[in-house]
């Protein structure tokens, strides 16, 4: 991901679950270490935001390419820092895991790349390009697909999750009670523009059906809905599908499903 003003690319992470599974950062091009951090909590920032001020890279690495090309990591995983100053480096080299460490809400690598001090954009190195005509010169070897927003994950669970647990990875239920206090269908998604909509469907047996459709109000990196009911009846046995879809005016950006089992 990256936005306006944002000075590099972004790699997340879906959860905070795949970052503490340990997920390697690597190194982009060959080079020497010329400067590491190490030891900044991770998640600090979600605790106090005056805490990170001027360690807003976390945990971070920086690599010298030679002819003034530097390329810089940031918010790496604290304790998982695996180079050392002085180290050269080939493509591909792990140098940590990829953390929460510094300024920042999710687990992701904040790759900067620069020459001569100057920040480049390695999609458009000249900087030329413009939204509607990409650049056909960058410094990827192989570029990443463009995707204008999406959803992480989707699944059932039974309260109203808070954001904290979706974002962890852990708010899924694979199967439910019948006495369950809510059947609830959650979406995580990011890259959402204003006036983006999401559409939230539950269908079941006995003909259960919910839906329910929101308007993004402002441009979110990352976002959540929820939708679903409370506990009257016991729910029907059998098999529960949730799909979501996230559109921006008449085009469907993505679309993910979910599937949950009401049993004994």
């Amino acid at each position: 991901m990256s936005y306006d003003g944002h000075k590099g690319t972004d790699f997340a992470l879906p959860t905070r679950a795949e970052m503490e599974s340990g997920v390697a950062a690597l190194a982009a091009a060959p080079g020497r270490v010329v400067g590491l951090r190490d030891g900044q909590p991770d998640g600090a920032y979600l605790k106090d935001p005056d805490s990170t001020k001027g360690r807003e890279c976390g945990n971070g690495v920086v690599i010298d390419h030679g002819d003034g090309w530097q390329t810089q990591y940031c918010h790496l995983r604290r304790g998982t820092l695996s180079v050392k100053v002085g180290q050269q480096v080939t493509t591909g080299t792990p140098l940590g895991q990829v953390g929460l460490s510094g300024n920042t809400e999710f687990p992701h690598v904040h790759l900067s790349v620069r020459h001569d001090g100057k920040t480049i954009d390695p999609f458009d190195p000249d900087g030329t390009a413009v939204c509607a005509l990409a650049s056909d010169v960058t410094l990827w070897t192989d570029p990443p697909l463009y995707q204008p927003g999406g959803l992480i994950e989707v699944g059932f669970i039974d309260e109203v999750p808070s954001y904290e647990l979706i974002k962890s990875g852990r708010a899924g239920r694979e199967s439910l009670n019948p006495d369950a206090p809510a059947l609830i269908l959650w979406a995580y998604g990011f890259g959402a523009r204003s006036n983006d909509r999401v559409t939230l469907t539950i269908t079941g047996p006995n003909g259960f059906f919910q839906t329910t459709a929101s308007t993004i109000k402002n441009n979110k990196a990352l976002f959540s809905r929820h939708m679903g009911k409370r506990h009257r009846a016991d729910w029907p046995k059998g098999t529960y599908t949730g799909t979501v879809i996230l559109s921006r005016g008449d085009v469907v950006i993505s679309q993910s499903a979910a599937r949950m089992v009401v049993g004994e």
